[in-house]
C-alpha cells in the first residue's frame, strides 16, 4: 500500500537516521553531492523543512509560509543533526495524523496548497534526497526501501512514468540526480501536489496515482468516506487512473477527484475525466456518488466547478458525459450544471457544453 500519512514519515526519517549515523564521525562540512550547502547546513535545511510542513498544518497557513525557521545552536555536532532531524520528523508525524479531514495549508508548487498526505509526501522526498545528498559528500550507501520510493513517485511525480529503472533510480532522475536509460537528462523539475476545486458545499480533491491504485484494490484511498462510499463507478475510475499512471500515459488533473463534503470533510463520490482531451479538445467527465449523498445538489455543484475549470484551460473546447438513458438523476445533474442535449452515442445519451 502507497498511501502517505505519519507512518512513512517515520519510516523515512528511520532510514535518514541510520544512513546518517553510520558517517556520524566523518567531515560534515564538505559541500552535500550537488548542492551548495555543507552537510550540517543541509541537514539543518532538513530538519526546517519538517517544521515548517508541521507549522503550515498546523497553522492553517493560507497566503504564504509561517514566518519562523529552525537553526541549530552553534557548535552542533552531526549527531546532534540526526537528533534534530529525529525530533521533527516526529512532530510532523504527530501533526500529520491528527489534521482533520480536508484540512489544506500553503504550499507554492503547483496550485497554492497541499493536504496533510501531500505534507507528508514532501517530507518524505526530502528526507530521502537530501539524506542522499550528504551520504555522497561522506562516502556511504544511502538507497531508501523500494516501496518508500514508489509511494514518493506515485504521489508527488504523478506526471512521471515509474517505468523504466527501480522507483530509487527513477526519483533520482525525476529530481535531476541521475540518469535513466532512454531519458534525457533533468534540468527543472517540480513535484505535483494534487488541485483542489471549492464547489460551494463539496470540494473537488485530486486523487493520486498512488490513492488511486488503494481505492481500486477496495481502500479508502486515504480518506475519509461517509458511509456507503465509495460507490463502485468511483473505484472503476479510481483503476483507471492507476492502469494509466502504470502504464506512462497519466496526466495530471486530468483524472478522478474525491467530492469532499465542506461541513464535515467526508469524501462522498468521484468525478473526473476519463482521460486528457483529444486531439480535437474534447474531454469527456463522469461522476458517482454514495447513495447517501444523492439528492442534495452535491454532484451539481461539483460538475458546474470542474467543468469550468476545464473550459478554462486553452486545450479544452469542450466536454462530453454520457448517460443511461434510464437514469434521469444524472440527466438532472448535467442539465442543471449547464450541458445541453447532443445526438446519441450507440446506447447512451449524450450531454455537451462547449466553451462560450
Amino acid at each position: 500500500m502507497l498511501l502517505m500519512g505519519g507512518d512513512r514519515v517515520e519510516e523515512a526519517v528511520a532510514h535518514t537516521a541510520e544512513v546518517l549515523r553510520a558517517a556520524a564521525d566523518r567531515d560534515w562540512s564538505a559541500a552535500a553531492g550537488g548542492l551548495d550547502w555543507s552537510g550540517l547546513q543541509t541537514a539543518e535545511h532538513l530538519a526546517g523543512c519538517l517544521v515548517a510542513y508541521a507549522g503550515q498544518l498546523t497553522g492553517r497557513a493560507t497566503g504564504g509560509y509561517v514566518p519562523f525557521e529552525v537553526t541549530f545552536d552553534e557548535g552542533t555536532d552531526p549527531e546532534g543533526a540526526i537528533r534534530a532531524i529525529e525530533a521533527a520528523a516526529g512532530i510532523l508525524a504527530s501533526v500529520v495524523r491528527t489534521a482533520p479531514p480536508g484540512v489544506r495549508a500553503y504550499h507554492p508548487y503547483p496550485h497554492g496548497s497541499a493536504d496533510a498526505a501531500g505534507f507528508a509526501a514532501m517530507a518524505v522526498a526530502e528526507m530521502l534526497l537530501h539524506t542522499y545528498d550528504i551520504a555522497r559528500a561522506l562516502g556511504v550507501e544511502a538507497e531508501p526501501p523500494e516501496e518508500l520510493c514508489a509511494a514518493v513517485l506515485g504521489h508527488l511525480f504523478p506526471h512521471v512514468s515509474p517505468a523504466g529503472g527501480p522507483p530509487w533510480r527513477v526519483l533520482l532522475w525525476a529530481t535531476g540526480r541521475g540518469d535513466l536509460p532512454g531519458r534525457a537528462p533533468v534540468t527543472r523539475w517540480r513535484w505535483h501536489n494534487g488541485l483542489s476545486l471549492p464547489a460551494g458545499p463539496v470540494s473537488l480533491c485530486e486523487v493520486s496515482p498512488a490513492a488511486a491504485a488503494d481505492l481500486a484494490a477496495g481502500g479508502t484511498g486515504g480518506l475519509a468516506w461517509i458511509e456507503g462510499g465509495p460507490f463502485h463507478g468511483t473505484r472503476g475510475a479510481a483503476g483507471r487512473v492507476a492502469k494509466s499512471y502504470a502504464e506512462g500515459v497519466h496526466r495530471p488533473e486530468w483524472g478522478l477527484y474525491a467530492l469532499v463534503r465542506a461541513e464535515d470533510g467526508l469524501a462522498i463520490g468521484g468525478m473526473g475525466f476519463h482521460g486528457p482531451p483529444d486531439d480535437e479538445g474534447c474531454v469527456q467527465v463522469g461522476y458517482d456518488l454514495a447513495e447517501g449523498a444523492r439528492g442534495h445538489g452535491y454532484a451539481t455543484a461539483g460538475l458546474r466547478v470542474l467543468s469550468e475549470w476545464a473550459l478554462a484551460r486553452p486545450e479544452v473546447t469542450s466536454l462530453l458525459a454520457l448517460t443511461d438513458p434510464a437514469n434521469t438523476a444524472s440527466q438532472g445533474v448535467l442539465t442543471r450544471a449547464g450541458y445541453t442535449r447532443l445526438p446519441d452515442r450507440d446506447t447512451a445519451w449524450a450531454y455537451g457544453m462547449r466553451r462560450a
